[in-house]
């Protein structure tokens, strides 16, 4: 097949997200599959800074590198649109003008493909700012031939984010004002809502674990859309994201103190040790410690978290924090250690090898989201021999199994009311079991011998990518 997957940001080039890892991972493993397969996003500042070779197109402003054995990797180029400091916006709010930026991209793409004589049997695009696409295919350019047999997927990485805008847009961006309607439409509340755009125009529909698929169709997980996706009629598919074993495996990793592997623990000790040493820690090797990473906000189940910090601190344990996000997350934590500096290590940043030290040095890891799409953290944490502590919600329940102490099944801990006091529980609860160093260990390599690579997950893509060409 001739897949082009089209994304807003894609590892190595841009990131503020997990879209960035899957875009960067699951293309590479569709053309292993023997796929021929493109990736198009935008040619932003913070790729051009990266000094990646690229050749520009004789006939578009579009760019072209290459990733994996031979995959073409095409950026849009537009001086007024795409040649700023962020990919969406700054510190003060989204750029005002992205509904003109992502239509043009959406638009570049399809004038692209025909250019470069890649006439793709699917168009695999990504959340809001690509889901005009599938639109634009079945209205303004619905009569160009070299399309009639292309079929539109969208996978959707985080239902809250949308795209919405003013309708005083939609002749700036080519939507005639009969598609302004609630049914059908892209209208949405009074708004212009891109995602939904997508979502009723496309031939099917994703998202980045089973259980997430599920709960979108809800008016709890919905975000409002959950009648528009219920209404796909069984089009709405589930594919759980894999992880990059190159990068995220305790045997290979060159950014933790020492390696370690299921037949060769010894070095997780070491990478406990340095990490109490990165947060000014002391603590006895009994003491276990719980490690977070992530973004700080009520998704990820803070809100719940904060109303337990007094419990914890007078808990055997000592709790790690690295993430960056809502400000009052910022302060409430940078009280927390100044009132428990023994307890708590926390730094308000993001840093990639210390979030590999994290995840080799701790004992356990704490996921208590609200909602998760999928979650990689914890899978992460699984191969490192750190046990995930998570609440059981999209991707977190699909990938995390309750340990049983009786049947010794199972690779973490996992509640489902989403309670401060539940969660206190499971915490306390993981806090016993650690005390039984042969329950432990048989835990920590429940987790580390599961393989939740990519090459699964690319499979599962091509399977639903070809329900839609038969």
């Amino acid at each position: 097949m001739n897949i082009a997957f089209v994304t807003s940001e894609a590892v190595p080039y841009a990131k503020t997200g997990g879209l960035a890892d899957v875009s960067g991972a699951l293309p590479q493993e569709l053309e292993k599959l023997g796929h021929n397969v493109i990736l198009v996003m935008p040619y932003y500042e913070v790729v051009k800074k990266k000094n990646i070779p690229v050749k520009k197109l004789d006939n578009a402003d579009v760019y072209v590198a290459k990733t994996g054995k031979d995959l073409p990797v095409y950026f849009i180029a537009n001086e007024e649109y795409f040649n700023r400091p962020e990919l969406y916006g700054t510190p003060q709010g989204d750029y005002p003008d992205n509904a003109l930026r992502f239509s043009y991209f959406c638009n570049a793409v399809l004038d692209l493909l025909p250019k470069i004589h890649f006439k793709p049997d699917i168009i695999n695009t990504n959340d809001w700012q690509s889901a005009l696409i599938p639109f634009y295919l079945r209205n303004s350019r619905k009569d160009e031939v070299f399309y009639k047999d292309t079929k539109t997927v969208l996978t959707i990485h985080n239902m809250a984010y949308q795209g919405l805008f003013e309708p005083s847009v939609l002749p700036e961006i080519g939507i005639g004002w009969d598609s302004f309607k609630p049914h059908g439409g892209v209208e949405f509340w009074g708004k212009m809502n891109f995602l939904k755009a997508g979502l009723v125009s496309v031939d099917a529909i994703n998202t980045v674990s089973e259980k997430y698929s599920k709960e979108i169709q809800t008016d709890e997980y919905g975000c409002g859309l959950d009648g528009v996706l219920r209404d796909q009629g069984g089009h709405v598919y589930g594919i759980l994201n894999g992880i990059d074993y190159s990068q995220w495996n305790p045997e290979v990793d060159d950014l933790i103190l020492r390696k370690f592997s299921m037949s060769s623990l010894n070095g997780k000790m070491d990478c406990k040790k340095d990490l109490l040493r990165e947060f000014g820690l002391t603590a006895l090797d009994s003491t276990p410690i719980i490690g977070v990473i992530s973004r700080l906000a009520d998704q990820k189940g803070f809100d719940i978290l904060a109303e337990i910090i007094e419990e914890l601190a007078i808990l055997d344990m000592r709790l790690v924090l690295l993430g960056t996000g809502d400000e009052r997350y910022h302060k409430l934590f940078t009280k927390i250690k100044e009132k428990y500096p023994e307890q708590f290590g926390i730094k308000i940043a993001f840093n990639n090898a210390l979030a590999h030290k994290i995840e080799a040095g701790s004992d356990m890891f704490l996921m208590p989201s609200r909602y998760e799409p999928c979650g990689l953290n914890q899978i992460y944490s699984l191969k490192y021999g750190t046990v995930p502590i998570v609440r059981g919600t999209g991707g977190l329940d699909d990938t995390i199994q309750d340990f049983n102490p009786e049947t010794k099944a199972g690779n973490g801990f996992k509640f489902y009311e989403y309670s401060s006091w539940e969660l206190l529980n499971t915490i306390k609860r993981a806090l016993r079991l650690y005390k039984n160093k042969e329950l432990w260990n048989t835990l920590m390599l429940n987790g580390m011998k599961q393989d939740f690579s990519w090459s699964k997950s690319a499979e599962k893509y091509i399977e639903m990518y070809g329900k839609l060409k038969n």
